[in-house]
């Protein structure tokens, strides 16, 4: 398949897609987060705050790895549940108090050039439509 074969302006549209994708799981600034009402944070001190599915998903990887007693564990548990429910998130994985290697997020040390492929607008294009393509399996994508 050659570039020709494209529908005009199909690219474009991909890209713009993958940076709304990547803006709304963006860190969220202070200001953000002082902006944001007590009751959308989940943990003391204005922790694991729940104002979306993505952050919502995020407080569910990283609850395991935080330092608070197991009964404040299963307090924001709860809280990140009741949370993701009320705002429709897609239905996954519970929270836990207890550490899990399910929901460790995993790290590696990336070389300079990967680094600079992985943040370029062709991968976040490419893994826009292979995650569309995996969530559609059955559509047609005329391009």
């Amino acid at each position: 398949m050659s570039c020709g074969d494209c529908k005009e302006g199909s690219f474009d549209r991909i890209i713009k897609k993958a940076y709304k994708v990547i803006e709304k799981g963006a860190k969220l600034t202070t200001e953000q987060r002082k902006k944001m009402s007590k009751g959308t944070f989940c943990g003391p001190n204005r922790s694991f705050p729940v104002n979306d599915c993505q952050h919502a998903a995020t407080a569910k990887a990283y609850l395991g790895r935080s330092k608070f007693s197991k009964a404040t564990k299963k307090r924001i548990a709860a809280c990140i549940n009741r949370r993701a429910k009320a705002l429709g998130c897609k239905p996954g994985k519970k929270a836990k108090a207890e550490w899990t290697n399910d929901y460790s997020p995993k790290y590696i040390e990336l070389s300079h050039e990967e680094k600079e492929l992985y943040s370029s607008e062709s991968f976040e294009a490419t893994k826009q439509l292979v995650e569309e393509s995996i969530e559609t399996p059955d559509q047609d994508y005329d391009w």
